[in-house]
């Protein structure tokens, strides 16, 4: 049976997966008082938009905080060596954020990794659940209690966080109803949401490392570690093109009598698209998670030469325990099983929902090195990790 914990987990999982609609248009921004407007070269991420006013503001326009969002929300950045001489009209904005951020607090562990790539973990003063962190340099800022706990992203410790003067938090969430959130607003702390977790392509995930760049100044090293890591997953991509064939996978597994694949249209299924695998879901137009019955899933994949992520099983034992039918497949009978649910951080995080939106290159080259051996032999699998 499932823990507490790996049920709180596996809702994260589904929840990650989830996919985004089309949004309303972003508020009005007043150019022509502000000056005319750059945008910043945004490739692959759908969900937000970069603009350089000609008066020294950044907008960052966030179209897709959350799946099937209203609206869309943007945010005014302003230099603090600026604010004494600009106009502006703080009405236009869903938050105003002086920059450069000194003092940050963010809510989801996918946002550490950009922090830490762009020099700037050291501006973290508090995160809720602390315990999900992976990262080895937030964790010793955690030791060190530079980076306070701050509860759960639901009901975020308000009192503890506006203690901290934060200049800006991003949020996390799946709607606009998070009370601590407006708590914070209404205490004059800037909330800012961010929707890297809807994006539904893997370079589209990594490129958000663009959208907390503008927050420290650090727009050309962002651009710089971004263009590395399309480089990287590019040239991967066209490794793969190099396989002899395409084996069949199938993914998920049950969450009490449902069993839960991702859709064809999914960021994982992107994945296993450039990994040059047959997805038996690849044509079904979902972007999101499938929920499925055991006997359809039974009847589709049990043939499937590979199978990831059984729910969060990591021992075949557990899996056999856990439901008798899952013996039936043909990927558990060869041992062909492999789960993002094993690798772990030092206090029971999970890299991949940690770091793999933003290292994508590193995702792909573990699926060519599961499902093409001899095109990465020497590569060490990262957060793919077979079953015991």
């Amino acid at each position: 049976m499932m823990t507490k914990y790996s049920r709180s987990i596996f809702a994260l999982v589904l929840l990650f997966t989830l996919c985004h609609s089309c949004k309303q248009a972003p508020k009005n921004v007043a150019s022509e008082t502000l000056g005319a407007a750059i945008n910043t070269n945004i490739l692959y991420a759908k969900g937000f938009t970069v603009e350089k006013l000609a008066s020294g503001i950044t907008v960052i326009t966030i179209s897709s905080p959350w799946p099937n969002a209203e609206s869309a929300f943007t945010y005014a950045l302003v230099p603090k060596n600026l604010a004494a001489s600009l106009t502006l009209n703080n009405q236009e904005y869903d938050a105003v954020v002086a920059t450069p951020v000194e003092r940050i607090v963010v809510t989801s562990t996918t946002h550490i990794p950009a922090l830490e790539a762009l020099g700037v973990i050291d501006r973290l003063v508090g995160f809720p659940s602390t315990a999900f962190i992976s990262s080895k340099k937030a964790r010793e800022h955690i030791e060190e209690g530079l980076i306070k706990e701050l509860g759960n992203n639901e009901t975020i410790n308000t009192e503890m966080t506006i203690s901290l003067n934060p200049e800006v938090v991003i949020g996390f969430g799946i709607n606009n109803q998070n009370k601590a959130y407006k708590t914070l607003i209404r205490s004059k702390v800037p909330v800012v949401y961010n929707g890297d977790w809807t994006e539904e392509t893997p370079l589209g995930k990594a490129e958000w490392i663009k959208f907390f760049a503008t927050f420290f100044n650090k727009e050309k090293k962002a651009d710089s570690i971004f263009k590395t890591i399309e480089a990287e997953y590019k040239n991967t991509k066209m490794l793969a093109t190099n396989a002899r064939s395409k084996p069949t996978v199938l993914t998920g597994g049950l969450y009490k009598d449902v069993w839960y694949v991702s859709g064809g249209k999914s960021w994982m299924a992107q994945f296993l698209k450039d990994a040059q695998t047959d997805y038996l879901w690849k044509d079904t137009p979902e972007t999101g998670s499938i929920s499925l019955s055991v006997e359809s899933v039974l009847d589709k994949g049990q043939k499937a030469q590979f199978w990831l992520n059984p729910s969060m099983h990591t021992s075949y034992s557990e899996m056999a325990t856990a439901n008798r039918h899952y013996q039936q497949f043909d990927a558990y009978k060869n041992k062909n099983i492999f789960s993002n649910t094993i690798a772990k951080g030092p206090s029971g995080g999970l890299l991949f929902y940690e770091l793999a939106p933003q290292r994508p290159d590193l995702v792909l080259k573990d699926l060519i090195h599961i499902f093409h051996p001899t095109l990465l032999p020497e590569h060490e699998l990262y957060f793919f990790k077979p079953l015991d």
